[in-house]
């Protein structure tokens, strides 16, 4: 079973499942973060949907490269969790079922490709103060506190 974050789904409600690839990318004590601006400033995990045949380490290094410009190596799973909202880019309700990673910069190659995106690199600490949803926060909270453990 998955974990659920965040609010429970609405009865009635229709939603498209929409799975996704997310990645911690850590550099010393810090995470690569991407700031999305639209709808509104919102820090979040690097990584989105898996396009049709796309496998999901395929789509995570599309992503996180499309949303920080970084190239990544040695993307090892997390973990998982789902959670339900309306993604007004598509003007759809969605439950997102998101595949964590952790992965290495390998290289920054240029700025984000995607529109509305900046790369961020944050404390780990402080990201998981800040990220835009429980998942995400939850995942780099798991490993700011690993960190801390092993210092």
């Amino acid at each position: 079973m998955i974990r659920r974050f965040g609010a429970s789904p609405e009865p009635g409600r229709r939603y498209t499942r929409r799975v996704g690839a997310y990645a911690l990318v850590p550099r010393g004590d810090a995470l690569l973060l991407t700031c999305q601006s639209d709808p509104g400033p919102e820090l979040q995990l690097p990584g989105g949907g898996i396009d049709p045949g796309e496998s999901p380490l395929a789509a995570l290094h599309r992503e996180v490269f499309e949303e920080t410009g970084w190239s990544i190596a040695h993307p090892r799973r997390l973990g998982a969790f789902r959670r339900y909202v309306f993604m007004p880019e598509y003007g759809l309700w969605a439950e997102k079922i998101c595949i964590v990673y952790v992965a290495r910069p390998v290289l920054r190659q240029g700025p984000p490709t995607e529109p509305g995106h900046e790369a961020v690199w944050m404390p780990a600490g402080e990201a998981a103060l800040r990220l835009g949803n429980p998942g995400d926060r939850h995942f780099a909270d798991a490993f700011a506190a690993r960190r801390l453990r092993s210092a």
